[in-house]
């Protein structure tokens, strides 16, 4: 599927991997949606640029997507907005630290609400709308930490290897008109109070010994959307070979 003329939705476009996921959605010729739930000033920041710098048709989207009924509303406002969808990056994530034995439920349906449970409803609402479109693309922002956990973030580990079963459940429900495909980013954006001794160890742990940018994970969205027409249930690591390590 070319990205020219087509409508994307990004999810947690505003700022991060999200932002560049759709920098290079409009560098490639796509008219964007750009979901949003508290960074309205970067999301218009984003939808500025885009249109300034590719002339590319934008519009910014708010939802909190810790609800249900609003996740699956916004492939409905995305479609009155821009006349059809067919492309959907769930990017949109929770990323916290929850210490075991301190986890409350709370922690728990914070990750499993916006990781893995928006991302259902939002692509069973937009599946029918694709489907009229005569197809499309959903590819879900996973990580690799779904195989290989991190501790501290028991929610967010689990929340992203659910992603990666729903990821596999899609695309067998939604084939042949959907293809659905899952990236799973390593180190691209580690924060920024990292401790220099740490971000060190994660170099020397990839093979590729460096870290990745989120303009990496853009090019595997824009990959699985213009060059995956025969590739569906795909979890695609973009983790500078850590996984095998």
């Amino acid at each position: 599927m070319r990205l020219q003329g087509k409508v994307a939705l990004v999810t947690g476009a505003a700022r991060r991997v999200g932002r560049s996921i759709a920098l290079a959605l409009g560098e490639k010729g796509a008219r964007l949606a750009l979901h949003y739930n508290r960074s309205k000033r970067e999301a218009q920041r984003l939808a500025a640029d885009i249109r300034d710098g590719f002339g590319r048709d934008v519009a910014i989207f708010k939802a909190d997507l810790s609800d249900a009924r609003q996740a699956a509303r916004l492939a409905d406002a995305v479609v009155r907005r821009f006349g059809a969808l067919h492309a959907l990056v769930n990017n949109a994530s929770v990323y916290e630290v929850n210490r075991f034995g301190q986890t409350s439920p709370r922690d728990w349906d914070d990750h499993l609400d916006v990781n893995l449970r928006a991302p259902f409803f939002l692509s069973q609402a937009a599946a029918p709308r694709m489907r009229e479109a005569g197809g499309g693309k959903i590819i879900n922002i996973a990580d690799w930490a779904a195989y290989r956990p991190y501790t501290d973030r028991i929610p967010y580990c689990v929340s992203k290897a659910g992603l990666i079963a729903l990821n596999t459940a899609l695309a067998k429900e939604l084939a042949p008109d959907i293809q659905v495909n899952a990236i799973l980013p390593g180190a691209v954006l580690l924060p920024d109070d990292y401790p220099p001794r740490k971000r060190a160890a994660v170099i020397r742990a990839a093979p590729l010994k460096r870290l990745g940018t989120p303009r990496d994970v853009a090019e595997a969205v824009i990959y699985l959307i213009e060059g995956g027409d025969f590739i569906t249930g795909v979890a695609l690591p973009v983790d500078g070979g850590r996984m095998i390590a």
